[in-house]
This record gives structure tokens, sequence and C-alpha cells, in this order.
């Protein structure tokens, strides 16, 4: 219940900011007797698509501790705490970034993720699951696909992305509206009900077509992020934690919001394959194999 209502707390708050935004410049409305205003209709595509993406990412770190309540580690308190720093200390130096907020969230599934929109100012956690399933080296490849993560700047980037695509799939959606409005309903003036409702169907199929190409670069990323992991932790200990996660399959134990950065993700079947965030760990492990 906690996720649900943070979750619409933060989708409300974006939406009321981008339209108190638009509404300051004078280009909240794209709509006029005579059609689409092109121009504002661009305007207001883009403050929605790209501005909620990046807000999203902007608040990612506060939303991730609140959704699976990590608990970032500031003084350790035991070896297990300080193993982790120690570690992602040491990979954050190798891979020439910030050191990462470290945190543990309490869930029996064996994950990690990593978030925030600065590679100098991250968020890594890990699952007191995983903590309790993976050997050390297993958990050390885990950490550096992390900050592997953090490192390539994944995050940003599958937010420009997404946001580009939400920015097609606002403004093209309105103009099949209207087009549906105009030759079809014969609505000569303004916009009756078959703009309304022929938008509504047309955002939900870009939508999806947006969605299955934001998980493919979401794949592809992971590939680069295992990569990563077996260049600072070793080859032989990244396959080995994909063999231990094999092992633990199931529920990812992360927000819906959360899954595409977990180590991760969840299982589809048939088509689901297009929409998943990560590629099957049996073809991550090849992947690894085939490296150099």
């Amino acid at each position: 219940m906690k996720r649900i209502f943070l979750f619409l707390a933060t989708n409300l708050a974006v939406i009321v900011v981008l339209g108190t935004v638009l509404r300051l410049f004078g280009i909240d409305s794209y709509l006029s007797q005579n059609g689409l205003n092109y121009t504002s209709l661009l305007i207001f595509a883009a403050v929605f698509g790209m501005g909620g993406a990046f807000i999203s990412l902007a608040i990612s770190k506060w939303s991730a501790k609140r959704m699976t309540g990590a608990r970032v580690i500031g003084e350790p308190s035991g070896r297990t705490e300080q193993w982790l720093i120690e570690v992602v200390k040491r990979q954050a130096e190798k891979a020439n970034i910030g050191m990462p907020e470290v945190a543990i969230f309490d869930a029996p599934e064996v994950n990690a993720f990593a978030t925030g929109m600065n590679r100098n100012k991250a968020l890594v956690a890990v699952s007191s699951g995983l903590l309790q399933s993976m050997n050390a080296d297993e958990a050390e490849a885990v950490l550096g696909h992390e900050i592997t993560h953090v490192a390539n700047g994944d995050m940003i980037t599958l937010a420009l992305i997404q946001g580009v695509l939400n920015t097609f799939v606002i403004f093209f959606s309105r103009i099949v509206g209207q087009v549906v409005d105009r030759v079809i309903f014969k609505n000569e003036r303004g916009h009756g009900i078959g703009f309304w409702i022929t938008t509504m169907v047309a955002e939900i199929f870009f939508g999806i077509l947006a969605s299955m190409i934001v998980m493919y670069f979401s794949r592809q990323r992971e590939f680069r992020a295992d990569a990563g992991g077996a260049s600072l932790a070793g080859r032989d200990k990244m396959i080995a934690a994909l063999q231990r996660l094999k092992i633990a399959s199931g529920e990812s134990g992360l927000p819906d919001q959360l899954v595409a950065f977990g180590i991760s993700g969840k299982v589809k079947a048939g088509l689901g394959n297009l929409m998943r965030t990560h590629p099957s760990l049996d073809d991550r492990i090849a992947a690894l194999r085939q490296l150099p």
C-alpha cells in the first residue's frame, strides 16, 4: 500500500508541477477551434514527455529509498556492512566515479539496484536476501554490475530515451485524434468525442510501441553492465553470480518503477519477452563466456 501511495503521489506532483509551468508560460492550451496549434502541442508534449522522465530521475534516489525501505549505511555496524562499503569504494575508484551511497533493503528475494541522476552521487542497494544467499565473490560481482550501470550513466540514458519517446507518443496521438475527428466524425470546428477517444487509444498503442523500444535498450545495457561487472570483479565471479540468480529466480522483490534497475528482472513468455527489462540469464551467461 505504501508503494502504491508513493507512486500515485509522485506522479500527481509531477503533473501539477509541469502543468503549472505550462500555464505560467501561457502554452497550456494547444487546442483551437480551427485545429491543433502544432507549436504549442510540441512544447506541451516535450514538457510532459521529457520533463516527467527527468523529474522522476531527479527524485529517483529519494523515491527508491522510500519504496524499498532501503537503509543507507552511515557508520558500518558489522563485518558485512564494512565489507560492502569497502568493495563499493574500491570499485567506484576503479570505475572513476564518486562514492555512491550504499544501502540495504529488507527483502527475501536476491536482488540489487543502482539509481540516481548523477554518476558521482548515486545509490547502490542490495537486498538482505542477496547477502544471505550469495557468497562474497558473487556479491562482489553484483556490486560491480551496479557500479557499471552508474559509471555508464545508464539511468540518465534510459530517462532520455523514455523522455523522447514520451514526447512523440503525446504529440502524434493527438494528431491521429484530430485526423479521425475531422475525417471520420466530420467535426469541422473544435474537437469532439472522436478526438478524445482516438487520442486515448492512440496513446495506449504508441505507448506500447515506445515501451518495447525502451525495454530493448534496457536489455542491451544489462549485457554491458555484466561485462563491466566481470571487469571489476572477474568474469568467473560474474558468471557465478548469474548462475546463483538462476537458482533463486522468481519475483524481483522490487517495485515496478525499479525493476529495470535491478540485477534481475521478471520472467515473461511469448510476446512478453519484448517487454522484458532484462535478457534471460542464460543469454547473459553465454555473452560473458564469449568475452575475450
